[in-house]
C-alpha cells in the first residue's frame, strides 16, 4: 500500500506491520474497529451482540453476531496475526447454534446488546430501519439456513483457505477478509480486503441461490400488508393522475410502505410514506456520501423560516444520527389499514407533497450548487 503525496507527484510506501508488534489486541481492537465500522466488511451490517454466549449448555462465545439487510444471520470471527487451524470449526459450530434463533430471541439479543454498549434504544424499531420496513412482523428473520460466515485475520493458514472453498462449493456462504496494519511515521492504517470468494466470483456464487430467495419474496408479497400498499398505492398514484399532476406520473404501485419522486437532484427524493397509525410526506438526502446529506440539510435548514412559511406548518428536520441519510419530514396521524380512510389520506397526501415540493423546489437547486461547488 502507498500513500500518495500530491505536492512531490509521488507516492511513498507504508510499512506493513503485524498486529501483535503495535500493541493492538483481538477483543480490544480488531473486535471493536469491526463493530463500530462494519461496513468496513464490504456491506452494510447491523452488530446485534459481541462475545455471544447464549448457547445451551456450552461456554463458548463467538466474537460478533450481525444481521444482514436480508435478515440473514452473520457469524464474524475474528484472529489477529494468525488464523490458527481451528477457525473454520469454531464457526460453522456458531452458525450451527444460530441457526435455532427465533425472531424474539434475536430481538432480545439486540435489546441486550443496545442496552449493555449503546446506552439504550429500541430494538424493534432499529431493526425495522435497518431492514426498512414498517413493521417488523412483515419480515423473516434467520431464514432457514442461510446462516453466513465471515472470518477476519491477518493470515489464513492453507486448510483454513481450502476448508473455506469447499464449504462455498456447497452452497455455504463464507467469507475470509485479510486485515493488514500498516505504518507510515506515528500514522497508523488499516486495510481490510475481502481474498475469498474474490468480488466478482461471489457475484457468481449468490446467484446460485436467487431462485430460493425469489420464492421467499413471493411468499412476503403475498402478506396481507404488502395487498394493501399495492392497493393504497394504486389508489393514489389514479388520484393523482385524475387529479392532472405530473407528480409521481411515472412511478408504479408497490408493496413497500414509501413512494419516491425525483426532485431533480440525485438521490434527493420527495416521498411519501403510507403506514398503520400515519401517513408522511417527506424530502429524503439519501446519497451514497454521509457528509453530503449533512451538508445538503444544513444548508437547507438556513432557509428554514421560509421554508416552513411557504409549506404552512413546521416541519421535522432529522439529522438521523449514526444514520447515512438525513430527512425532512411532516406528519400526520391516520388509522392508515382501515381502507374508509384512504379518501382523506390521499387528499392529505396530494395537499402536502405539492406544498413540500414548492417549498423546497428553489432552496434546494441553491443547496445542490453549493454542493457542487465544494465538490
Amino acid at each position: 500500500m502507498y500513500r500518495i503525496d500530491s505536492q512531490t507527484n509521488n507516492i511513498v510506501q507504508l510499512e506493513e506491520k503485524r498486529f501483535g508488534e503495535l500493541g493492538f489486541t483481538e477483543r480490544g481492537h480488531l473486535q471493536e474497529w469491526i463493530a463500530k465500522c462494519p461496513s468496513s466488511l464490504g456491506e452494510e451490517l447491523l452488530i446485534i451482540q459481541k462475545e455471544f454466549d447464549g448457547f445451551d449448555e456450552t461456554r463458548e462465545r463467538l466474537d460478533l453476531l450481525a444481521l444482514d439487510k436480508q435478515g440473514g444471520i452473520v457469524v464474524i470471527e475474528n484472529k489477529l496475526d494468525d488464523s490458527g487451524r481451528d477457525v473454520v470449526w469454531q464457526a460453522l459450530k456458531y452458525a450451527s447454534y444460530c441457526s435455532s434463533l427465533s425472531k424474539s430471541q434475536i430481538v432480545e439479543i439486540f435489546q441486550t446488546y443496545l442496552n449493555k454498549y449503546q446506552g439504550g434504544g429500541d430494538a424493534k424499531e432499529l431493526f425495522c430501519e435497518f431492514l426498512d420496513t414498517e413493521d417488523l412482523s412483515d419480515v423473516t428473520l434467520n431464514p432457514g439456513s442461510d446462516q453466513r460466515l465471515m472470518l477476519v485475520s491477518a493470515n489464513f493458514r492453507r486448510e483454513v483457505t481450502s476448508t473455506i472453498l469447499w464449504l462455498l462449493q456447497h452452497g455455504i456462504r463464507a467469507q475470509c477478509f485479510k486485515a493488514t496494519p500498516y505504518q507510515h511515521s506515528d500514522q497508523l492504517f488499516l486495510n481490510l480486503e475481502q481474498i475469498i470468494p474474490t468480488p466478482e466470483s461471489a457475484d457468481f456464487m449468490i446467484g446460485i441461490s436467487e431462485k430460493e430467495k425469489e420464492q421467499q419474496s413471493t411468499e412476503r408479497v403475498k402478506a396481507n400488508r404488502h395487498v394493501l400498499r399495492i392497493d393504497f398505492w394504486q389508489a393514489t398514484l389514479d388520484a393523482f393522475e385524475k387529479a392532472g399532476l405530473s407528480l409521481f406520473r411515472n412511478v408504479n404501485p408497490t408493496k413497500d410502505h414509501w413512494l419516491n419522486n425525483g426532485s431533480g437532484v440525485s438521490n434527493v427524493p420527495y416521498t411519501m410514506t403510507f403506514g398503520r397509525s400515519e401517513a408522511r410526506v417527506e424530502l429524503n438526502m439519501s446519497r451514497a456520501n454521509a457528509e453530503e446529506n449533512v451538508k445538503l440539510l444544513d444548508w437547507l435548514k438556513e432557509e428554514q423560516d421560509t421554508i416552513e412559511t411557504t409549506f404552512g406548518h413546521p416541519l421535522e428536520w432529522q439529522r438521523l444520527e449514526g444514520k447515512k441519510a438525513t430527512r425532512i419530514a411532516y406528519r400526520k396521524s391516520f388509522e392508515g389499514f382501515n381502507r374508509d380512510n384512504w379518501p382523506e389520506m390521499i387528499e392529505w397526501l396530494m395537499e402536502h407533497i405539492q406544498l413540500l415540493e414548492r417549498a423546497f423546489k428553489e432552496p434546494l437547486q441553491r443547496a445542490n450548487r453549493k454542493l457542487r461547488g465544494a465538490e
